[in-house]
């Protein structure tokens, strides 16, 4: 029971558009219901009026007060979600049921207050614009008809057909123009937001690329000199502690150097995952002399940047791990598409460690498994001494990146046949 209640009066999210617009039109309803309410005050008050629209004994005052009553609580609900949504419609289907009394008793099809049907079927389509919803409003003037035909001395002549058929085309036309007036504005502000957020994605990227301009020309020229100054000191000593330090900050300076453009490729939006792990396995095989084998296994999805560069944080710590402490000879690296998920899998055949889950001591392990969780994805470490280790990620894709990844690939096999 507390769950159904809370489905019902929890308010939706305040930056929704269709329930910000909901909400900006039942306020309207509820001033111009004090509108009608200060007419209604208005004809209680004159007895002639009274007597034209049948409201002359109590219960027309009592029926006033529920009127106020019920129109002060969907002011209060309106904004409960579904239950304020419910609560809006069945007021109108009340107001509704006036007009229908007002209008029977105060001469039918030729009642004065005949229009006030169309401004209820203006409500009803800009409240509810669903086929469904907008019969009621419909369906007052058959039934204002057929009472005019039982009230006794009361016959449907030729002028109330076509006052019916008059008003009846009025009606569609009202929701047709309300109804595709409601279309376009939703489509106005559909393309509006996204416009905006073009428009945020490319000052972001100008940004960016104002920022990689800046560190190239700063940070890299920096470490270019450094690189080079290196250099030359190696041809200027010879073999001894001095040359093994210089190798080991020119190696230094190399790698920040292939940090700093793979950081300034990120940045620029044209990070492309798979050249990028391919060709770090081979920068750090050259630099090691470990065979370090890469291979691509189906169709690799474009991903986000910061999950493209978590992959990339994740190779880079288990080749390091591999490389330095595993004593290993050979690194297998395999990147899979699997049906729905994305897989890394990082193999040597090192000497292997004892692995416990609590990952003690293990700082680069605990990294990478917090990367992993970051990414809703699953980090599997088997390793054994003596038996080597292999690191696999499992990460599950979203279902429109599948979607577009399938698409591309059976694109490319089409090309490709013909092409034959």
């Amino acid at each position: 029971m507390k769950e159904w209640i809370h489905r019902w009066t929890k308010e939706p999210n305040p930056s929704s558009w269709a329930y910000r617009k909901f909400l900006t039109r039942a306020k309207t309803l509820f001033y111009s219901r004090l509108a009608f309410l200060a007419v209604g005050l208005a004809i209680l008050s004159v007895p002639r009026w009274s007597s034209l629209f049948g409201t002359t004994g109590v219960s027309a005052f009592w029926w006033y007060f529920f009127m106020i009553t019920y129109s002060v609580v969907n002011y209060l609900v309106i904004e409960k979600g579904r239950l304020g949504r419910a609560v809006t419609f069945a007021t109108l289907l009340l107001d509704l049921l006036t007009v229908v009394y007002m209008i029977a008793y105060s001469g039918g099809l030729r009642s004065p207050v005949l229009p006030t049907q169309i401004i209820y079927t203006v409500f009803f389509a800009l409240l509810f614009p669903n086929p469904l919803a907008i019969v009621p409003p419909l369906l007052t003037l058959p039934i204002v008809a057929k009472i005019d035909t039982e009230l006794p001395g009361r016959l449907l002549q030729l002028e109330d057909l076509f006052i019916l058929v008059w008003y009846s085309a009025v009606n569609f036309i009202v929701v047709y123009v309300v109804v595709y007036l409601n279309e376009r504005e939703d489509t106005q502000h559909n393309e509006i937001v996204k416009l905006q957020e073009h428009l945020k994605n490319l000052a972001v990227t100008e940004e960016r690329n104002r920022l990689a301009r800046d560190i190239h020309d700063g940070l890299g020229a920096s470490l270019s000199s450094l690189i080079i100054q290196s250099e030359f000191l190696l041809k200027q000593v010879d073999d001894g502690p001095l040359r093994e330090e210089l190798v080991e900050l020119k190696t230094v300076a190399e790698e920040s150097m292939d940090e700093l453009r793979r950081s300034l490729t990120l940045m620029k939006s044209d990070f492309d995952l798979v050249s990028t792990l391919e060709e770090h396995c081979s920068t750090i095989s050259q630099r090691t002399g470990i065979d370090i084998d890469f291979t691509v296994i189906g169709q690799i999805p474009k991903l986000e940047a910061r999950v493209q560069l978590s992959l990339f944080r994740l190779l880079q710590e288990a080749l390091n791990n591999a490389c330095k402490h595993s004593g290993a000879r050979r690194v297998e690296v395999k990147l899979m598409h699997i049906e729905d998920k994305l897989k890394l899998v990082v193999g040597d055949n090192g000497k292997g460690f004892e692995y416990s889950e609590e990952l003690r001591g293990h700082y680069g392990l605990l990294n990478m498994k917090e990367r992993a969780r970051q990414m809703n994805a699953k980090l599997h470490i088997d390793t054994a001494p003596g038996k080597g280790c292999c690191i696999s990620l499992e990460l599950p894709l979203p279902e429109k990146i599948t979607t577009a990844t399938q698409f591309e690939s059976a694109s490319k096999d089409a090309k490709r046949e013909m092409a034959r």
